[in-house]
């Protein structure tokens, strides 16, 4: 029986062959395509290192840079080329360049590609490697100088490292004037290399699958990243690929007002939208359930696309939340996201490893807004975020996400709309009374069980947060502008002050 190892020959980049289901298919040919600078030549020095390490001799023909400047790059990622992967620098012998051939009535081309032909297959039988790579295309076409003869070529290469088994790599940096078409009916596979330049920050990079014969595989853009250690890709998050067993039990905040008005608390499994404008307090919410989540024994995992991480610290020690205490622990883990930076497919990666990998049953992403800015250029946002909300609801993580919206008072509105993806919504507004700028909470939705649904006044003092009860002499206060209808009495802080005087 042909085990997977066997039948598959791996590209040593994880992504990648998750994506690929597997590798690729040994024997076979495949194309490797993209632009300069798209990361083509590290995922084949890649694909050559991981056969050195089960053992499999390597053969790299270079026809485009030098074998100097081939090792060069491969040192700069820390990847180094040993004695089982041999570099072939291939140029035309100096015989075809002088004076006599070039006024020989045999055109020059012809003998080139021939004799390039000829020194690869010698080259071939000499080292008689497991898995070869080409690079590049660009230079056999441009010795072709035509469409038919440049396929009878690549089908002639086919044919040979077919009957000798190996596994190989072409590459093809699509300089050509014209997109031809003419490898990808020949070869195995396509996988196709994309870099897309932002108008600010860095460059974003996305593969695709284009064609895989008698291979399922997955579909559509995946974002990847070339850093030293070489190329990472992050594989599109499809939420039905992911299920787990858990209990779909009700957890709170720390906070037994806030618990009282969401209903008892927030289901495990479940997200949780906190929409209102600037200075709310929606990160101090969110940051309650992680604090309780810790207190509980779980682990949280906390993204922060807009604050500093020191002023959030500061900020929120002398309300009792010590997230640097906790970091230290071990029990959270909270990163900074640097939104030109990094590609929404990166980012659902490092979430998906604190879940998987480091078992934390609380996220908490502050805020969509800064996730938004990470694909300014990107059409499918509500997609990305539905899949990651659908990935954590099924691994039985509490989701908290928050969205500032645009305004402070009256007709507010938020920059994207997912609200219909949460399944519970926490509305928090500032109302004026009384001569005071004030705030007020509300649940607006929740998907799993019942909820308040009163308007509470809240503070921020530093006892933490403090919900009041239900303002139900005020009629607007969702608006900003209420009108009170009731008797006069002290609202929630003249209340603190009395009892504290």
């Amino acid at each position: 029986m042909v085990t997977a190892a066997e039948y598959k020959a791996e590209t040593g980049i994880e992504g990648l062959d998750e994506i690929l289901g597997g590798g690729l298919s040994r024997g076979h040919v495949f194309l490797l395509e993209g632009s300069p600078g798209t990361g083509k030549t590290t995922i084949a020095l890649q694909f050559l290192l991981q056969g050195a390490r089960q053992g499999e001799r390597g053969l790299y023909i270079t026809l485009s840079e030098t074998e100097h400047e081939l090792r060069q790059g491969a040192g700069s990622h820390g990847l180094t080329i040993d004695e089982t992967i041999k570099v072939f620098e291939l140029v035309p012998p100096e015989s075809i360049l002088d004076d006599a051939h070039q006024q020989s009535l045999l055109y020059s081309a012809d003998l080139e590609l021939g004799e390039t032909t000829k020194m690869i297959f010698e080259m071939f039988e000499q080292v008689r490697p497991d898995r070869v790579v080409l690079d590049s295309l660009s230079e056999i076409r441009l010795l072709a100088q035509g469409s038919l003869r440049y396929r009878r070529q690549i089908l002639a290469l086919k044919h040979y490292f077919a009957h000798q088994g190996a596994t190989v790599l072409l590459l093809d940096d699509l300089t050509a004037d014209v997109l031809d078409k003419t490898v990808h009916s020949v070869v195995h596979g396509v996988v196709r290399l994309e870099e897309l330049a932002p108008d600010y920050g860095a460059e974003r990079r996305r593969l695709r699958v284009i064609k895989y014969r008698g291979q399922a595989f997955r579909g559509g853009y995946h974002d990847f990243a070339i850093r030293t250690g070489g190329v990472s890709v992050f594989p599109r998050l499809r939420a039905v690929e992911h299920r787990s067993e858990f209990d779909r039990q009700a957890v709170g905040s720390g906070n037994s007002e806030l618990d009282a008005l969401l209903g008892g608390g927030i289901e495990k499994g479940s997200s949780t939208l906190i929409l209102g404008p600037a200075g709310t307090g929606k990160s101090l919410f969110g940051m309650n359930f992680v604090d309780s989540a810790i207190k509980r024994g779980e682990k949280a995992a906390v993204f922060v696309f807009d604050e500093e991480l020191g002023l959030l610290f500061n900020r929120l020690k002398p309300l009792g939340i010590d997230l640097e205490d906790m970091r230290e622990a071990g029990v959270l883990h909270i990163e900074q996201v640097d939104a030109a930076e990094l590609s929404p497919g990166e980012f659902a990666h490092r979430v998906r490893e604190r879940v998987d990998f480091a078992q934390a049953k609380t996220v908490f992403i502050d805020s969509v807004n800064g996730y938004q800015a990470a694909m300014p250029e990107e059409n499918s946002l509500v997609l990305h975020i539905h899949e990651l909300l659908q990935y954590l609801n099924r691994q039985g993580a509490s989701t908290f996400l928050t969205v500032a919206q645009h305004g402070l008072v009256g007709d507010m509105k938020a920059p994207v709309d997912v609200t219909y993806l949460a399944d519970t919504v926490l509305l928090l507004r500032y109302f004026e009374a009384f001569g005071k700028v004030r705030r007020a909470v509300s649940v607006i939705k929740k998907r799993t069980g019942a909820h308040e649904d009163t308007i509470r006044e809240y503070t921020i003092s530093g006892a933490g947060l403090r919900l009041g009860g239900p303002l139900r002499e005020f009629q607007g206060v969702l608006r900003g502008v209420p009108t009170f209808l009731g008797q006069a009495k002290p609202l929630l802080d003249e209340q603190e002050g009395k009892q504290n005087s």
